[in-house]
């Protein structure tokens, strides 16, 4: 699946977040948001994904936006991980991969992505990706990582943000 193309109007969703809190696409309307999609709370990578945006808050900050984390994990999950990492982004629970599979980031997961718990029933997962959505609810930019191996840090979110100059 495809997901939107820079120029195109982000899907709407609505997902249970960390802290009891639902978020929807629509509440960021006439402000803007990043979406950070991820594989897994707990993970090497991710950890240091979200815990880079927690040691950077003024850089943060600076870009004008809200950052909302989504992964397959439950609500629990992500207050544990957030609790456990002290971490500052909101993680919101699309556990039945619909929000991934709308932004066209499901991948499958392989034996080795199996074996370290990334991968839900059907044997899929979701990929490590940024969306920059404006105040009109448009992608202004898209990266998906098909190994997630590497993720973006404030800086590159900076860049990232800079399409919506």
């Amino acid at each position: 699946m495809a997901g939107p193309k820079v120029g195109e109007r982000a899907p709407e969703f609505e997902l249970p977040g960390s802290g009891g809190k639902a978020y929807r696409l629509e509440d960021y309307r006439g402000k803007g948001v990043i979406l950070a999609f991820y594989p897994g709370d707990f993970t090497r990578v991710c950890t240091a994904q979200f815990c880079s945006y927690r040691d950077n808050p003024e850089r943060l900050a600076a870009l004008g936006l809200d950052l909302l984390g989504i992964s397959p994990q439950s609500v629990e999950s992500h207050d544990r991980w957030t609790t456990e990492q002290n971490l500052t982004v909101p993680l919101l629970a699309d556990e039945d991969l619909s929000v991934a599979k709308l932004y066209g980031v499901v991948g499958f997961a392989g034996p080795v992505g199996k074996l370290v718990g990334l991968s839900t029933k059907g044997g899929s997962y979701t990929q490590r990706a940024i969306f920059v959505v404006d105040g009109d609810l448009v992608v202004r930019y898209r990266q998906v990582s098909r190994t997630g191996a590497t993720f973006q840090d404030v800086d590159d979110l900076a860049e990232a943000a800079a399409a919506l100059s």
